[in-house]
C-alpha cells in the first residue's frame, strides 16, 4: 500500500468517552474517491448501498486500493451506506435503494441520499454502475426455486433498453456486451450472466425508487451489476471486477491492477495486506490474522482516536472502553483500552535483530528468527508484552528469544507477532511489532547478513 493511498483514507476520529457510536450514523459518512484525471467521461462506481451485499462493496474497495487509472476518470463510492455495512444489515433505517424518488428530511439517510444525488447529477459523470449481490441466479424462465425470473444474482440490470442521450444510451447493447464478456470468464457454467431489463417505466413501482432509475431520469446511463449471494464473497467480487473492467473498456478508460484477476488472487487481495495505523503511525496493526481480542491496548487518555486505514472499508467503533476494528461487515478485533498520556516524539530505536543492527521507527513490523535486542541508549522503558522474565521493569538491554514470550500474548492467531511497547516516564511513546515468521524470515536474515558482509568487504 503506497503512501498516497494511505493519505487518501486518513481519518481523525474524536470519540467522547461517554459516547456510544452505535446510537447514530453521523460518523459513517461515505467516501468519494477519485482516480485518474477528472474529465467529462467519468465512470461513477457505487458499492455498499445495502450492507448485506459484501461482494459489491469489496470489489469497489479493491478499485480504490489495487487499481491505477492510466487514462480517463473513475469516481468510486465504496461504502455508500457505511452504517449498514458495519451492522451487516440491508438497511438499519430501511432499504436505501428505495429512497431516491422521495425521502423526508427526518430520515437518517437523507444527507447521504442528497449527496450521492449531487455526484450522479455531475456534468462529468456519464455512466453509473451500482454493485449488488442478489439472490440465486437470474434466468429468463423458471428452472427451480434458485434459478428463475424472480432471482437477481448473476445479471446485468437495466431499467430500459435505450436512453436518448449523447453517450452510452444503448443500455441493452452495452449490458449484453458485458454479459458476453463475463460468460467467457466463468468459474463454473452455472454462474452465467444474463441481461435483466426491469422495464421500470412500464409500472415497476419498486424500481422507480432506485438509484439507477434516478440516474436514468437525470439523463445518465446507469446499470446494476448483480453477483449471486450463493457464491463466496471473493467470487462475487471477482465477477464484479470482471464487469467493472469491461464497462471501463466501453468508456475507453485504461487501467492497471496489482494482481492477476483470478478468484484466488481476489481472495488474497481481500484477506491480506489489510492494516490500520494509529496516532500518526506510532502503532501499526496487521489485521489479516489478528486475534479477536487484545487487552490493555494503548489509547489516549482523553479517549480520542486517530487512525489511518489501508482501505475505505476499515473503521473503529467505540463502545464503553472497547474499541472494535471493522473491515467491511467483519469485526476484526476488539481492543480493550489502557488509557495513557502519550509522548509526541517519534525517534528511531536502535535494535539488533538476529545479529544485525538496525534503526527502527515506531509503527514498524520487524522480522526475526531467533532473537532481538533493544539498545538501552534509547532512553525508553521497554515492555515486551508476554515476556516471561519480569525481574526488571525495563526490558531494553536484553536479548529476547521467541521461546521467552508466552504465545497467548501474540496479536495474531498463529502466535508469531508480538508487541514491543515503549514508554518515557509514564507516557506511552510508541509500539514496534516483532514477527517471528520462521523460515522466510531466516532466509531474509541470511540475505541481509550476506549483504552486510559484502558491504564490509567493499
Amino acid at each position: 500500500m503506497n503512501l498516497g493511498i494511505l493519505k487518501l483514507f486518513k481519518l481523525v476520529i474524536i470519540i467522547v468517552l461517554s459516547q456510544n457510536l452505535y446510537a447514530g450514523n453521523q460518523s459513517f459518512d461515505f467516501d468519494l474517491i477519485k482516480k485518474g484525471q477528472d474529465d467529462d467521461n467519468t465512470l461513477l462506481i457505487v458499492g455498499g448501498i445495502q450492507g448485506d451485499e459484501p461482494g459489491g462493496f469489496m470489489a469497489a474497495s479493491l478499485i480504490t486500493t489495487h487499481y491505477k487509472i492510466q487514462k480517463g476518470s473513475v469516481w468510486i463510492v465504496p461504502n455508500l451506506n457505511f452504517y449498514s455495512i458495519i451492522k451487516r444489515s440491508r438497511g438499519p433505517y430501511g432499504d436505501m435503494n428505495r429512497k431516491f424518488a422521495k425521502i423526508p428530511k427526518s430520515d437518517p439517510d437523507f444527507d447521504a441520499i442528497q449527496r450521492i444525488k449531487q455526484y450522479i447529477s455531475s456534468d462529468n459523470v456519464k455512466l453509473i454502475l451500482n454493485l449488488h449481490d442478489g439472490s440465486g441466479y437470474y434466468r429468463k424462465t423458471y428452472e427451480d426455486n434458485l434459478h428463475s425470473p424472480y432471482r437477481w444474482g448473476q445479471s446485468a440490470i437495466i431499467d430500459q433498453s435505450n436512453l436518448d442521450i449523447e453517450k452510452y444510451g444503448n443500455l441493452e447493447e452495452i449490458s449484453q456486451r458485458v454479459c458476453t464478456y463475463l460468460n467467457k470468464h466463468l468459474i463454473r457454467n452455472e454462474d452465467s450472466y444474463l441481461v435483466h431489463n426491469t422495464k421500470t417505466r412500464l409500472g415497476d413501482k419498486e424500481m422507480e425508487k432506485t438509484l439507477t432509475y434516478f440516474a436514468i431520469n437525470k439523463g445518465k446511463a446507469a446499470f446494476g451489476n448483480e453477483a449471486s449471494k450463493s457464491l463466496p464473497v471473493h467470487e462475487r467480487a471477482y465477477y464484479h471486477l470482471q464487469a467493472l473492467e469491461e464497462y471501463m473498456r466501453v468508456m475507453g478508460i485504461e487501467f492497471t491492477r496489482s494482481f492477476d484477476l483470478t478468484p484466488v488472487s481476489v481472495k488474497n487481495a481481500l484477506d491480506n495486506d489489510i492494516y490500520i495505523s494509529l496516532y500518526d503511525d506510532k502503532i501499526k496493526l496487521p489485521l489479516s490474522q489478528i486475534r479477536n481480542y487484545l487487552k490493555y491496548f494503548p489509547i489516549k487518555k482523553d479517549g480520542s482516536l486517530e487512525f489511518t486505514p489501508s482501505n475505505p472499508l476499515t473503521t473503529i467503533i467505540k463502545k464503553g472502553n472497547i474499541y472494535s476494528i471493522h473491515y467491511g461487515n467483519r469485526r476484526m478485533v476488539k481492543l480493550k483500552a489502557d488509557y495513557l498520556d502519550m509522548e509526541s516524539e517519534n525517534p528511531n530505536i536502535k535494535m539488533n535483530i538476529d545479529g544485525l543492527d538496525k534503526n527502527v521507527e515506531f509503527g514498524s513490523i520487524i522480522h526475526a528468527v531467533n532473537n532481538f535486542y533493544i539498545s538501552p541508549d534509547s532512553g525508553y522503558r521497554v515492555n515486551v508484552i508476554g515476556y516471561k522474565n519480569k525481574k526488571q521493569k525495563n526490558e531494553s538491554g536484553l536479548k529476547i528469544k521467541k521461546q521467552q514470550i508466552l504465545k497467548r500474548f501474540s496479536i495474531d492467531k498463529k502466535g508469531k507477532i508480538y508487541r514491543i511497547e515503549f514508554y518515557k516516564d509514564k507516557k506511552f511513546a510508541g509500539m514496534i511489532l516483532v514477527n517471528f515468521a520462521g523460515k522466510k524470515a531466516k532466509e531474509l536474515s541470511l540475505a541481509l547478513k550476506e549483504k552486510k558482509i559484502i558491504l564490509k568487504k567493499i
